[in-house]
């Protein structure tokens, strides 16, 4: 068997495996949804189903030649291409670097084996495939059970640490924040940065960032699943829960509201709980029976809320009197999450006037209503920011600014098509011109957005030429839930 065929044969594997792990590690290594949730199904067939065909077709027709010139001329540059446009390239984590010397080592086999039996088996490197995942699946999994017990066992040495755990459909990371800038001053406290909240993130982060100092642990828990967030609990056995509101995030995954409510309820389930802080709702109330003697529903009483550009002001009944905060936090809905970390922070036993300075100083988490100004326009980031009422308020805020308004947006991803309704409604009340960035949701906001002008990017590759073509000094841009172009 030529160098050549052999060669060509190796490249082709690589580029095929390079595509897979690229979506794996977009969707934490599940190949269910990768072939279920991805949207861009094409992209399978570009990258999967038609190189595989080649090569079963060329070979059984004895037609190498022509495989020779499809990797060369058309599957790897292709590849190239297509990676080349990504916002979200793959990462060479450790366990990407560890798949492919995998890969490598199942390939010099397999040269064995081809100067063995002097051919080229399409069913061997079908088999060749499905084995490297398999065995890179198992290794990973036995790590990630160890990476588990480590955290577990370092969780153990630690018994003056108190945990905060915080879950929810929205708002997690920014009530995560927010309880860290208000908590530190009392507590050697710590949490993850960004948004780390899966089982094997929080281990991890726990095993090399937490302090053996920390007398404070505010995790985030996030969930595909049900049994997702029993999970983590069992691994935290936090002394806090804090559930905020239950929405559509994520219906695709979890079918129905009640689903995600079930799960997100999980957090519950801690054998230390002292105490829990639950958004109160229909769909929450009823789960929290079991522990309801230590649980504190909110939102509280508010009132006088004004939420504007510049900042937010409200009075929350705290101590049965009225309080008044100000803060540079945009947006009226954050009312509900800092009044909840002002709860949190008043059961930690932190003054009323303490607070008060605290929350005046909070700064905002990025990209979430976050302002800033870049050659001479007003530019709102709310990029990770994906859920119809923080969005909504997004659209309300700018609104207010008096002169051209511009929206770039996916609209809402994991979601439904009524929300999106909804959403492009409110847009087309306020925008001067709306960028749809993606296909995802192209189709419903088009059918609802008829006033501002309309321009539609497949993928986010053309925005900074397009901004600079049809945006002048003075306008204001929204950023408005920045999702991959994967989406």
């Amino acid at each position: 068997m030529g160098i050549l065929e052999l060669s060509a044969v190796w490249i082709f594997m690589l580029g095929l495996n390079y595509y897979l792990m690229t979506l794996l590690q977009w969707y934490h290594y599940s190949f269910a949804r990768v072939f279920t949730k991805h949207h861009k199904k094409r992209w399978h067939v570009y990258h999967v189903i038609l190189p595989l065909g080649i090569f079963a077709f060329t070979h059984a027709k004895h037609l190498e030649i022509l495989f020779y010139v499809f990797v060369g001329g058309v599957q790897i540059p292709w590849l190239v291409l297509w990676a080349g446009h990504l916002d979200k390239k793959l990462v060479f984590t450790p366990r990407v670097v560890r798949f492919f010397l995998l890969l490598w080592l199942f390939l010099l086999v397999d040269a064995w084996l081809v100067r063995a039996l002097g051919e080229i088996s399409f069913w061997r490197y079908l088999l060749l495939i499905a084995l490297t995942h398999g065995a890179s699946w198992g290794f990973e999994k036995s790590c990630a059970q160890g990476y588990v017990r480590l955290a577990k066992d370092k969780l153990a040495r630690l018994p003056h640490l108190k945990i905060i755990a915080i879950t929810g459909s929205f708002g997690k990371t920014s009530i995560k924040n927010y309880l860290y800038q208000i908590l530190q001053g009392k507590y050697i406290a710590y949490s993850a940065s960004g948004s780390v909240n899966t089982l094997l993130g929080l281990s991890r982060d726990i095993n090399q960032n937490l302090g053996e100092n920390a007398t404070l642990y505010i995790a985030e828990a996030g969930a595909r699943q049900p049994g997702d967030i029993k999970a983590i609990s069992a691994l935290l056995k936090h002394h806090y829960a804090v559930i905020t509101e239950v929405g559509k995030q994520h219906i695709e995954y979890f079918k129905t509201l009640e689903n995600v409510a079930k799960t997100k309820a999980e957090l519950l389930d801690s054998p230390r709980l002292e105490r829990a802080f639950c958004y109160k709702s229909e769909v929450l109330e009823p789960l929290c029976q079991g522990v309801q003697d230590k649980i504190t529903f909110y939102p509280e009483k508010t009132r006088n809320v004004q939420a504007t550009l510049e900042g937010t002001r409200f009075e929350l009944w705290l101590e049965d009197q009225w309080v008044r905060f100000e803060t540079k936090i945009l947006g009226a809905f954050n009312v509900e999450n800092l009044a909840l970390a002002i709860m949190v922070g008043f059961h930690f036993g932190i003054p009323i006037a303490q607070l008060q300075r605290l929350v005046a100083k909070l700064n905002p988490v990025p990209h979430r209503l976050h302002v800033l100004h870049l050659n001479d326009k007003i530019i709102i980031d709310d990029g990770f920011n994906g859920n119809l009422k923080g969005m909504l308020e997004g659209v309300r805020l700018c609104s207010l600014y008096a002169g051209r308004k511009i929206i770039v947006t996916p609209g809402l991803v994991e979601s439904d098509v009524e929300s999106n309704t909804t959403l492009a409604q409110a847009i087309d009340r306020v925008f001067d011109i709306a960028i749809i960035t993606g296909e995802l949701n192209a189709t419903t906001l088009a059918q609802a957005i008829h006033k501002p002008q309309r321009i539609f990017l497949k993928d986010k590759s053309q925005l900074e030429a397009v901004l600079q073509s049809t945006t002048q000094a003075k306008d204001l841009i929204l950023f408005a839930n920045d999702a991959p172009n994967y989406i």
